[in-house]
Protein backbone atom coordinates (compact mmCIF):
# COMPACT_ATOMS: atom_id res chain seq x y z
CA UNK A 1 0.00 0.00 0.00
CA UNK A 2 1.17 3.38 -1.19
CA UNK A 3 1.66 5.93 1.72
CA UNK A 4 -0.03 9.18 1.80
CA UNK A 5 2.79 12.39 0.39
CA UNK A 6 1.98 15.34 2.10
CA UNK A 7 3.67 18.92 1.73
CA UNK A 8 5.71 20.37 -0.96
CA UNK A 9 5.87 17.10 -2.87
CA UNK A 10 2.04 16.26 -2.88
CA UNK A 11 1.42 20.16 -4.04
CA UNK A 12 3.74 19.51 -6.97
CA UNK A 13 1.60 16.34 -7.79
CA UNK A 14 -1.31 18.65 -7.62
CA UNK A 15 0.49 20.97 -9.64
CA UNK A 16 0.98 18.20 -12.30
CA UNK A 17 -2.36 16.55 -12.29
CA UNK A 18 -3.66 20.38 -13.35
CA UNK A 19 -1.24 20.52 -16.24
CA UNK A 20 -1.58 16.89 -17.53
CA UNK A 21 -5.56 17.73 -17.64
CA UNK A 22 -5.47 20.84 -19.83
CA UNK A 23 -8.57 21.10 -20.39
CA UNK A 24 -11.84 22.81 -18.28
CA UNK A 25 -11.32 19.75 -15.36
CA UNK A 26 -7.50 20.75 -15.19
CA UNK A 27 -8.68 25.10 -14.37
CA UNK A 28 -11.32 23.27 -12.41
CA UNK A 29 -9.48 21.80 -10.22
CA UNK A 30 -7.38 24.92 -9.50
CA UNK A 31 -10.06 27.07 -9.24
CA UNK A 32 -11.51 24.77 -6.75
CA UNK A 33 -7.81 24.39 -4.92
CA UNK A 34 -7.42 28.61 -4.99
CA UNK A 35 -10.82 28.77 -3.26
CA UNK A 36 -9.87 25.91 -0.30
CA UNK A 37 -7.07 27.55 0.48
CA UNK A 38 -8.35 31.00 0.62
CA UNK A 39 -11.19 29.60 2.88
CA UNK A 40 -8.61 28.36 5.55
CA UNK A 41 -4.69 29.29 4.74
CA UNK A 42 -3.61 26.07 7.00
CA UNK A 43 -5.08 23.69 4.72
CA UNK A 44 -2.55 20.96 4.16
CA UNK A 45 -2.83 19.49 0.56
CA UNK A 46 -2.32 15.26 0.87
CA UNK A 47 -1.82 13.02 -2.55
CA UNK A 48 -3.52 9.66 -1.45
CA UNK A 49 -5.05 6.76 -2.99
CA UNK A 50 -2.40 6.56 -5.85
CA UNK A 51 -3.70 9.89 -7.48
CA UNK A 52 -6.18 11.86 -5.37
CA UNK A 53 -5.63 15.26 -4.31
CA UNK A 54 -6.73 15.21 -0.64
CA UNK A 55 -7.41 18.41 1.24
CA UNK A 56 -6.96 18.20 5.14
CA UNK A 57 -6.94 20.10 8.38
CA UNK A 58 -7.23 17.90 11.62
CA UNK A 59 -8.52 15.16 9.16
CA UNK A 60 -9.52 15.16 5.68
CA UNK A 61 -11.62 18.08 5.05
CA UNK A 62 -12.48 16.91 1.25
CA UNK A 63 -10.99 15.50 -1.83
CA UNK A 64 -10.79 16.83 -5.49
CA UNK A 65 -11.13 14.33 -7.73
CA UNK A 66 -11.34 14.32 -11.86
CA UNK A 67 -13.50 12.31 -13.83
CA UNK A 68 -14.21 12.97 -17.58
CA UNK A 69 -17.59 14.64 -17.17
CA UNK A 70 -16.80 16.08 -13.76
CA UNK A 71 -14.55 17.71 -10.87
CA UNK A 72 -15.98 15.85 -8.14
CA UNK A 73 -15.24 17.39 -4.26
CA UNK A 74 -15.98 14.76 -2.01
CA UNK A 75 -16.51 15.99 2.03
CA UNK A 76 -15.18 13.62 4.00
CA UNK A 77 -18.14 14.53 6.73
CA UNK A 78 -20.11 15.77 4.61
CA UNK A 79 -23.36 14.58 6.16
CA UNK A 80 -22.33 15.89 8.93
CA UNK A 81 -22.47 19.54 7.47
CA UNK A 82 -25.37 21.89 7.43
CA UNK A 83 -25.63 23.35 3.46
CA UNK A 84 -27.85 26.50 3.53
CA UNK A 85 -26.83 27.18 -0.10
CA UNK A 86 -27.40 23.29 -1.36
CA UNK A 87 -24.36 22.72 -2.82
CA UNK A 88 -24.31 19.11 -2.29
CA UNK A 89 -25.64 17.14 -5.32
CA UNK A 90 -23.68 13.70 -5.34
CA UNK A 91 -23.51 10.97 -2.95
CA UNK A 92 -26.32 11.82 -0.92
CA UNK A 93 -27.84 8.64 0.22
CA UNK A 94 -24.30 8.14 2.14
CA UNK A 95 -24.36 8.33 6.45
CA UNK A 96 -20.55 10.22 6.26
CA UNK A 97 -19.80 11.62 3.26
CA UNK A 98 -21.21 14.45 1.02
CA UNK A 99 -20.04 15.31 -2.48
CA UNK A 100 -20.30 18.42 -5.00
CA UNK A 101 -19.99 17.58 -8.78
CA UNK A 102 -19.05 20.51 -10.91
CA UNK A 103 -19.37 20.27 -15.04
CA UNK A 104 -17.72 22.07 -17.30
CA UNK A 105 -19.33 25.55 -17.68
CA UNK A 106 -20.98 25.54 -14.29
CA UNK A 107 -19.80 28.70 -11.97
CA UNK A 108 -18.91 27.68 -8.36
CA UNK A 109 -20.65 29.58 -5.39
CA UNK A 110 -17.28 30.95 -3.88
CA UNK A 111 -19.08 32.26 -0.88
CA UNK A 112 -20.91 28.95 0.09
CA UNK A 113 -18.28 27.12 -0.92
CA UNK A 114 -15.96 28.47 1.42
CA UNK A 115 -18.55 28.60 4.71
CA UNK A 116 -18.91 24.93 3.89
CA UNK A 117 -14.70 24.38 4.02
CA UNK A 118 -14.61 26.30 6.93
CA UNK A 119 -17.40 24.09 8.85
CA UNK A 120 -15.78 20.68 7.77
CA UNK A 121 -12.31 22.56 9.27
CA UNK A 122 -14.99 23.43 12.70
CA UNK A 123 -15.79 19.62 12.59
CA UNK A 124 -12.71 18.22 12.39
CA UNK A 125 -10.82 20.71 15.03
CA UNK A 126 -14.06 19.96 17.18
CA UNK A 127 -13.88 16.05 17.06
CA UNK A 128 -9.59 16.35 17.76
CA UNK A 129 -10.92 18.00 20.98
CA UNK A 130 -13.26 15.35 21.79
CA UNK A 131 -11.51 12.77 23.99
CA UNK A 132 -11.97 9.15 22.51
CA UNK A 133 -14.52 6.84 23.84
CA UNK A 134 -12.92 4.13 25.64
CA UNK A 135 -14.30 0.04 24.83
CA UNK A 136 -15.81 -1.78 27.19
CA UNK A 137 -12.86 -4.15 28.35
CA UNK A 138 -13.90 -7.76 26.57
CA UNK A 139 -12.45 -9.67 29.86
CA UNK A 140 -15.50 -11.55 31.37
CA UNK A 141 -15.91 -11.14 35.19
CA UNK A 142 -17.77 -13.78 36.89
Amino acid sequence: MKKAVAGESASAFIDAKINELGDWRGKTLARVREIIHKADPEIVEEWKWMGTPVFSHGGIVCTGETYKNVVKMTFAKGAALKDPSGLFNSSLDGNVRRAIDIHEGEKIDEAALKELIRAAVTLNLEGESKPKPRRASSKRVD
